[in-house]
């Protein structure tokens, strides 16, 4: 029996059915959450004075973090620029010639560890010695040259810590013709230090003020679920499911953790402006080019995603905390 028109036809039919009730329950979906999230903005926006001071309380605990990991990235970028200090100085004998110097510089230049290797031979020290001492007339009666050659030794990106300049010492040190290896590392331990321990501190201070603005959000949106809390009995009544009645709590949280985040940028801005100034006379007295510097586009952006995410975990652990306590049968009791 040959297989009607119709029958063939009725796979795509129910395909395209199919496809057509999806897309109803993804319009649904997403134009649920599009008109939550737009409930609670507004509901934000009529207590102003009350959303202004959830705001700084959040921008203040996120602004004070991010400021001392910026004061970090700022010293660590003058850091950089202290290379000449943390260089190897190798003294070589007094037998050692101009040649054999050269090999010596050619060999150390080839190890990894090395950035670079400069050759400061007898005479041209002498002459910087002569320059700088103001001793030009006494120095004319010596018979010979006393300064050896030297080599002065920059340590590679790897090795620009304590250990690593020890390292790179003994190695020098062990090199034949080389007298006497100098560095000082007091103040690059005491630098790295001192970095550390900011490192520590800001991230420590980041996570007890995240802490404090979970706090803060979850307290917040607790009062929120007591001022809606018929609303919340009336929608589980009516067969809401946790999810629905959860959902316009957790765009209040990350309503919260947008405008905490924007504050905490515009108090970084105004910062920033405010000591910029006076931090560049104080590093021009030094003849430093330290500057502060402030949050790149990503930077921001990151912030504020932060900031989002604190806000929407703040009221998960409040609407998950209060959300099991409020019974329907309350109202059934009743």
């Amino acid at each position: 029996m040959a297989e009607s028109p119709n029958r063939r036809k009725n796979p795509s039919r129910g395909a395209k059915t199919a496809r057509s009730v999806l897309g109803q329950q993804a319009r649904s979906y997403f134009g649920h959450h599009r008109k939550v999230a737009r409930d609670s903005a507004r509901r934000l926006w009529r207590a102003p004075f009350a959303s202004l001071m959830t705001w700084t309380v959040m921008g203040v605990a996120l602004a004070l973090p991010v400021a001392l990991m910026l004061l970090l990235a700022s010293l660590q970028g003058v850091s950089s620029g202290w290379d000449s200090a943390a260089r190897v100085t190798a003294y070589l004998t007094e037998g050692v010639t101009l040649e054999q110097a050269e090999i010596l510089q050619q060999t150390l230049g080839n190890d990894s560890r090395v950035a670079e290797v400069e050759l400061i031979d007898r005479d041209t020290a002498l002459d910087e010695f002569r320059k700088s001492s103001g001793l030009e007339d006494a120095l004319d009666y010596l018979d010979d040259n006393p300064l050896p050659h030297t080599l002065l030794v920059t340590p590679g990106d790897s090795s620009r810590t304590a250990n690593g300049v020890q390292t790179l010492v003994a190695l020098v040190d062990g090199m034949e013709g080389v007298e006497q290896v100098q560095v000082d590392l007091g103040w690059l331990q005491r630098l790295n230090a001192m970095t550390e321990l900011l490192s520590r501190a800001a991230w420590v201070l980041a996570l007890l003020l995240s802490a404090a603005v979970v706090l803060v959000i979850g307290n917040t949106v607790r009062l929120s679920i007591e001022n809606r809390r018929d609303e919340i009995l009336v929608a589980k009544l009516v067969g809401g499911t946790d999810a629905f009645v959860r959902r316009p709590f957790l765009y209040t949280g990350a309503w919260f953790g947008l405008g905490g985040g924007l504050v905490a940028w515009v108090l970084l801005q105004v910062s920033l402006w405010w000591l910029s100034g006076p931090v560049e006379r104080l590093a021009g007295l030094y003849r430093s080019d330290f500057t502060l510097s402030g949050l790149t586009f990503d930077g921001i952006l990151a912030l504020i995603i932060a900031a989002m995410l604190l806000g929407w975990l703040g009221a998960w652990v409040a609407v998950k905390r209060h959300l099991d306590d409020i019974d329907p049968g309350e109202i059934a009791g009743g």
